[in-house]
């Protein structure tokens, strides 16, 4: 995939001057102390160092992997799995550097910049909840989708009985996609909400998430009438900027491993609402990722593709650019103009065009079948993962385990 030429600016220093700094760590050995004041074994500055490194390239393979299939695989479901995946995994080694090194991250300036993280990943959860709530919506589409190939089925010839009740399928189909395009309602009020009870209209009932556990049950409700995805995107990465080289050196490296988890946390988040039906739609975030980062490229890379595809006149007004969507709106496209060009009895050559095109919409609902489950599971481990990670920074504060919402 080729990789943008567009430059991003920044406010702070240049990068050049974090390779300085992260040099500079080497110096003395650093006395690190556990969380009840006794000490740990001496370790060098070289092996964080080493540790941050080796997490910066490891999200640099990540992302050059996920930027390195073909266009029309982009987006799909299998591809976004692939992302949440790999989002799974660099969150862990994130988690696994915050645990060796918890005596740093307890301290100015990185305990400020964890806590910055923290607020983003909250607001992370509602967009999760709010993407789980989509794949229902999926899931009502593929039954509708369904309904085509089963009427056609185990007929040797085709008769207007089944063009109708395939047509009227189509229609449902067609009308519901429409509805979630123009549609501000939330999910909750259109009884897909996570909770079995239905929210209210108004405000924010407390009812719990399928995707919440444990103490962080009340962190994120289903999202009220009034919640944005793009607002809450916008909220991620609000003054998310690339650390200053004093801040480098004040963290021990640290800052620059907290601004790569914000800025992929954002850039997965983006990829689901620009993918999956949610409310209030909008693409209109900016990275500000300099392009000294070895990971930069591919991200803006797969940012600007996906902003292109968004641009796209059949996308534009689209209720979400998953690949499997297009493919759902093509299909009932198609069928609903062979609906209005078919006269009975149908010839040979007519009759077996309709057969094709119902093979291609049987492709597309094995395809949602094959993934909508897995990409749900998905889903609700990066929720969890999250959540995982709130309970352990609450635990080594010493603090209780629940949010003040």
């Amino acid at each position: 995939m080729k990789m943008p030429a567009t430059e991003f600016q920044s406010s702070s220093p240049s990068l050049a001057h974090f390779g300085r700094a992260l040099l500079s760590l080497r110096r003395d050995p650093v006395q690190v102390h556990s969380m009840e004041g006794s000490a740990t074994p001496q370790y060098r500055n070289s092996n964080l160092e080493q540790e941050l490194e080796s997490f910066q390239k490891q999200v640099s393979d990540k992302f050059l992997d996920l930027s390195s299939v073909g266009r029309d695989d982009l987006l799909s479901l299998s591809w976004i799995r692939k992302l949440l995946d790999s989002f799974i995994y660099l969150h862990e080694e994130f988690r696994y550097i915050l645990h060796n090194y918890r005596a740093l991250v307890l301290k100015p300036p990185v305990d400020r910049m964890m806590s910055d993280f923290f607020e983003r990943s909250v607001k992370a959860l509602d967009v999760c909840n709010a993407i789980r709530d989509g794949i229902d919506q999926l899931r009502q589409w593929q039954k509708l989708l369904e309904i085509v190939p089963c009427a056609f089925d185990n007929h040797k010839s085709i008769g207007e009985g089944q063009f109708r009740r395939a047509k009227k399928a189509l229609n449902e189909l067609a009308t519901g996609m429409l509805d979630d395009k123009d549609s501000n309602a939330s999910p909750a009020q259109r009884n897909r909400s996570f909770s079995r009870n239905p929210v209210g209209r108004d405000h924010h009932h407390h009812n719990h998430s399928h995707l919440s556990t444990g103490p962080f049950r009340t962190l994120s409700w289903s999202v009220s009438r009034n919640w944005s995805a793009a607002r809450q995107l916008q909220a991620i990465g609000n003054n998310l900027n690339p650390p200053r080289g004093n801040d480098v050196v004040a963290s021990n490296g640290l800052a620059v491993v907290i601004f790569t988890m914000n800025s992929i946390l954002l850039f997965v988040m983006w990829t689901l609402v620009a993918a999956i039906p949610c409310q209030d739609r909008g693409l209109l975030v900016h990275f500000s990722i300099p392009r000294s980062f070895s990971w930069a490229a591919p991200l803006l890379s797969m940012n600007e593709w996906i902003m292109d595809e968004s641009r796209k006149r059949e996308r534009r007004n689209s209720c979400g650019l998953l690949k499997e969507i297009h493919q759902i709106e093509k299909c009932t496209r198609v069928m609903n103009e062979l609906a209005a060009s078919v006269h009975f009895p149908l010839t040979e050559e007519k009759e077996g065009e309709i057969r094709q095109r119902v093979q291609e919409v049987s492709q597309v609902c094995e395809a949602l079948k094959d993934g909508l489950d897995p990409l749900e599971r998905h889903v609700r481990e990066v929720f969890q993962n999250i959540v995982q990670s709130q309970t352990e920074r609450l635990d080594a504060l010493g603090r209780p385990n629940h949010h003040e919402s």
